[in-house]
C-alpha cells in the first residue's frame, strides 16, 4: 500500500497519464458511484440518479482520453523508429557511389525570379537615430501609462 502511495505521488508530477494513476482515477470513481447509489437507496433522491449519471459520463470521458493518448504515443513512437531506421538506412556514411553526371552549373544567366527586388550595396554609413525628445519632464522609458498620460494631455488642450 505504502508502494502504492508513493508511485501516486510521483505520478502526479510525471506528464502523461501513468497505470498507478489510472488505477487510482477509477478506484475513486467506483467509490464515488457507491456512495451515490447509496445516497439514493437512502433518500430515495432523483437528484443521486442525475449526480451517478454524470459521474459516470466524466469517468467513461477520462478512461476515453487515456486510451485515446495511449494510442497516440504508440504512433508517435511507430513513427519514430520509423525515421529513425530510415535515416540509418540512408546515411551518408556509406561507401555507395552514385553513378551519373551532376547537373551542369550555368554561369552568367540570371536565374529565374523576381525582377522587382534588387540587391544593392550598402554605401555610406550608418547613423545613429537620436530618440525623440518630450517636451514633458525628464527622459523616461516609454510605457503603457506614460502614453495614457500623453492621450489625456492632448485632450485636455484641446478642451481648452
Amino acid at each position: 500500500m505504502a508502494g502504492f502511495v508513493q508511485e501516486l505521488w510521483e505520478s502526479i508530477f510525471t506528464p502523461g497519464t501513468t497505470p498507478t494513476l489510472l488505477v487510482a482515477t477509477n478506484v475513486s470513481f467506483a467509490s464515488l458511484q457507491l456512495v451515490l447509489f447509496l445516497l439514493l437507496i437512502a433518500t430515495y433522491s432523483v437528484h443521486f440518479v442525475v449526480l451517478s449519471f454524470l459521474c459516470g459520463g466524466l469517468w467513461w470521458a477520462i478512461n476515453w482520453f487515456a486510451a485515446e493518448l495511449k494510442i497516440a504515443q504508440a504512433k508517435e513512437a511507430r513513427e519514430k523508429a520509423r525515421s529513425e531506421r530510415a535515416a540509418v538506412q540512408s546515411s551518408d556514411d556509406s561507401e555507395t557511389e552514385v553513378e551519373g553526371t551532376p547537373a551542369p552549373i550555368t554561369r552568367g544567366r540570371s536565374t529565374p525570379g523576381s525582377k522587382e527586388v534588387e540587391i544593392t550595396e550598402q554605401t555610406g554609413e550608418l547613423k545613429l537615430r537620436t530618440e525623440p525628445t518630450f517636451s514633458s519632464g525628464p527622459k523616461s522609458t516609454v510605457s503603457t501609462e506614460d502614453e495614457w498620460e500623453k492621450v489625456s494631455e492632448n485632450e485636455n488642450e484641446k478642451d481648452k
